[in-house]
């Protein structure tokens, strides 16, 4: 059988344990557009980006004591991603890398990517992150952004 080309993610989900706290948190601090809820299903979906681009789907988990903590990287523009580390605090959030908090976008050299981490209300990992037009370096590990920004001077 021959393989279908992917082209992208087109949808994620996430559980969670109060889908309105959720709907306000994404739809109001990350400002996803609403794109539709079930109560009866107790599942809301955002739009990610333009309507009918990508979609993300919350489903509240109610009784069940199972949850999972999972993670979701939003791609954005470098400059939303070295604006975000204010925005985020302003918020109430706290901008980290792995369990470390920090002050400004870190690069994952081996991809050459800006990143900042954060987590949702239920404790999923968030990550805003910009893909850099550097070539990767991954023997330089993980860098601030500033620093990076100095060896490509």
């Amino acid at each position: 059988m021959a393989s279908v080309p992917i082209q992208g993610l087109y949808e994620a989900h996430l559980t969670v344990r109060d889908l309105d706290r959720s709907i306000a948190f994404y739809r109001d601090v990350l400002g996803l557009s609403f794109a539709h809820r079930i109560p009866e299903r107790h599942v809301a979906f955002f739009w990610m980006g333009a309507a009918r681009a990508t979609m993300l789907g919350l489903w509240e988990i109610h009784t069940s004591p199972v949850f999972i903590r999972s993670h979701i990287a939003f791609r954005v523009a470098l400059a939303d991603v070295e604006r975000c580390v204010a925005a985020l605090r302003w918020a109430g959030l706290t901008p980290r890398h792995g369990e470390t908090e920090i002050d400004e976008p870190v690069v994952l050299t081996w991809m050459a990517a800006a990143s900042v981490y954060f987590d949702d209300p239920d404790g999923h990992s968030l990550e805003y992150i910009a893909l850099l037009d550097d070539p990767p370096r991954p023997h330089l590990g993980t860098l601030p952004l500033s620093a990076w920004r100095r060896l490509h001077a």
